[in-house]
């Protein structure tokens, strides 16, 4: 009596089960619509200078290494400041006795003790003297290289006691967080670059279950070699903000523009139903919501995640995308992105 209530019950579960529907997830057959093309691209830097000196000297000291991080406005490196200390001190002497002497000339002018012209001629060479000594000024500034942004090291190029000449570069500072995506465009592809609905998408090596969407940012009409044309991209700097991504990280390109031409159906890649016997299916959802199982001809695949369908669906049928190997043909489904 045990084994016989126990097989009834059995009987009901099954009985209540294959009633339930089962949930799944569709989509429907539409045109391709669009053509996607990869590029291999890198992430480079937003801010790079290669830093140096507006005048000629010795290097007193270098105070960063490569590979240091630096703040904005940290001292990097500087210049022996003796001579130009020296020539601060006389210009700044020509300047207050030249001063003194504009001073004089005005007082004697209001007794008119001297004439227009003399004092005149004071007044110019009061402001050739304080230009001297502001320029001289600014170049003792100048013997202290500090960072116009928050950035690392690249390189150093010269060491401490070095003579060095005016613009002669002294270290390279970058920006370590990118935003900008550089690859290279075939000429074919260049009029894509026009079409205001062409879209771009990037995946770094590094991330490769994020896609980021990025915006054209410049471009060059012309190439200087046979490789193709320069594309800059940009990233959203809040989207990528929560990623580390540097200069140097590799990644692909996507561009996505629109084909209204095409006339292929396409499905994701998940829709596609391979039993182990051999075969490839689909399931086709009818207007009372059960599935039928149908043949398909697939072509290529297209983007990352779809395929081109030869033969086997039309326009508009909704077809099962998640779930497929566990439908039984005629079985009832509950559609969840209905």
């Amino acid at each position: 009596m045990a084994v016989a209530l126990c097989c009834a019950a059995c009987r009901q579960s099954a009985n209540k089960t294959d009633t339930t529907p089962r949930p799944v997830k569709v989509v429907t057959a539409e045109a391709l619509g669009y053509v996607d093309r990869d590029f291999a691209g890198m992430a480079t830097a937003d801010d790079a200078v290669n830093m140096a000196f507006k005048l000629s000297g010795q290097v007193l000291s270098v105070d960063v290494s490569k590979g240091d991080y630096v703040r904005r406005g940290e001292l990097l490196a500087s210049l022996d400041p003796r001579d130009v200390e020296l020539q601060v001190a006389s210009d700044r002497s020509q300047f207050e006795r030249a001063r003194s002497q504009a001073e004089r000339m005005k007082r004697l002018l209001d007794h008119e003790a001297v004439s227009q012209q003399e004092y005149e001629a004071s007044q110019t060479a009061f402001v050739q003297a304080r230009s001297a000594y502001e320029n001289s000024a600014d170049l003792l500034s100048q013997t202290k290289l500090r960072a116009p942004f928050a950035g690392v090291i690249e390189r150093t190029y010269v060491d401490a006691w070095e003579r060095v000449q005016s613009g002669q570069t002294i270290l390279r500072l970058v920006n370590p967080i990118s935003t900008t995506v550089e690859f290279t465009m075939p000429e074919r592809s260049m009029a894509l670059l026009s079409d205001s609905l062409t879209r771009f998408y990037v995946v770094f090596d590094n991330y490769p279950d994020r896609r980021f969407a990025a915006r054209l940012h410049t471009y060059a009409k012309t190439a200087s070699d046979a490789s193709g044309f320069p594309v800059s991209l940009k990233i959203d700097k809040a989207e990528s903000a929560p990623y580390h991504i540097s200069p140097g990280m590799t990644c692909q390109v996507t561009l996505q523009a629109e084909d209204s031409s095409s006339s292929e159906l396409v499905l994701p890649l998940t829709a596609i139903y391979a039993p182990a016997e051999g075969g490839e299916y689909v399931w086709v959802v009818g207007d009372d919501d059960r599935v039928e199982r149908r043949a398909v001809e697939l072509g290529d695949v297209v983007g990352h995640d779809k395929v081109v369908v030869l033969a086997g669906i039309r326009k508009g049928e909704r077809v099962v995308s998640a779930g497929v190997y566990r439908l039984q043909e005629g079985e009832r489904v509950r559609i969840l992105n209905r």
